[in-house]
């Protein structure tokens, strides 16, 4: 069984409008220094979004378990790098008057968003979502109606995004997690995005009814694809890593030390 469903134009609009609304609050923040690359790659996630749920893309997928999964991997994967390295969140709060900017900083310090932004909660959402799907009679529920359909996307979308600004989200975030455990997250994700690559292929473990040419057809572009969705990512968090100030200073500290001690 295979989706039929085609692209609707509707959550189509929404990435345009995601991204109308940024390119506007760049403009009016471009005198303060905003990047006009962190631009470009926000409005790059929006147009892959909107790849993906039009044209053929979406004719594919309305037929064929391949086109599924290359929406998959366009909406969950290489678009949220994409968006989340545009920064939205840093945009917003220079956009924002005071009072609410404050509120969204205080949102972002909350104990509930500290939880739901912990790496181990992310991969959850993304990866474990994945085996969910695609290991459960829950794939084949989801293509029954429009709603199911579209809540799948608007899943990936959203838990792919939360995964990549955990990982390397150049947004300010009180409670990031230190490097080494980001690392040791993003690691297992590609493990099971690997492992469950290769049980679709073997139709083993896996519940998706779908012509065997196009189950291994898919498990093929999600493991390729989701190799080259990680690897971005990984360079993602290499780029933008910056050490923390307490690293910073021990580190001063320790080099003023052997200074000291070779004066002396």
């Amino acid at each position: 069984m295979t989706a039929h469903h085609e692209g609707g134009l509707l959550p189509a609009a929404l990435p345009v409008l995601a991204a109308a609304g940024y390119v506007l609050a760049a403009t009016l923040t471009r005198s303060r220094g905003w990047s006009a690359w962190r631009a470009a790659s926000f409005v790059a996630g929006c147009a892959l979004v909107v790849l993906a749920l039009t044209g053929p893309v979406a004719a594919q997928a309305a037929h064929d378990f391949r086109g599924h999964m290359l929406q998959h991997l366009l909406i969950g994967m290489l678009a949220p790098v994409a968006l989340v390295l545009g920064a939205p969140v840093t945009l917003l709060l220079r956009t924002l008057p005071t009072a609410h900017a404050r509120r969204l900083t205080a949102l972002l310090r909350s104990r509930a968003f500290r939880a739901l932004s912990a790496p181990s909660t992310a991969l959850v959402l993304s990866a474990g979502g994945l085996v969910a799907l695609y290991c459960t009679p829950l794939y084949e529920l989801t293509m029954a109606g429009e709603l199911p359909h579209h809540l799948v996307h608007l899943h990936f979308l959203l838990s792919g995004y939360l995964f990549a600004w955990v990982i390397a989200g150049p947004d300010p975030a009180p409670h990031r997690s230190p490097v080494p455990r980001r690392l040791v997250v993003l690691g297992v994700a590609i493990a099971v995005h690997s492992g469950l690559s290769q049980l679709m292929y073997a139709g083993v473990w896996v519940d998706v009814p779908v012509p065997g040419d196009e189950r291994r057809g898919a498990a093929e572009i999600m493991y390729y694809g989701g190799d080259i969705a990680e690897l971005l990512l990984a360079l993602a968090l290499v780029t933008t890593w910056r050490p923390s100030r307490t690293a910073l200073a021990a580190g001063g500290k320790a080099v003023a030390g052997g200074g000291a001690r070779g004066v002396a």
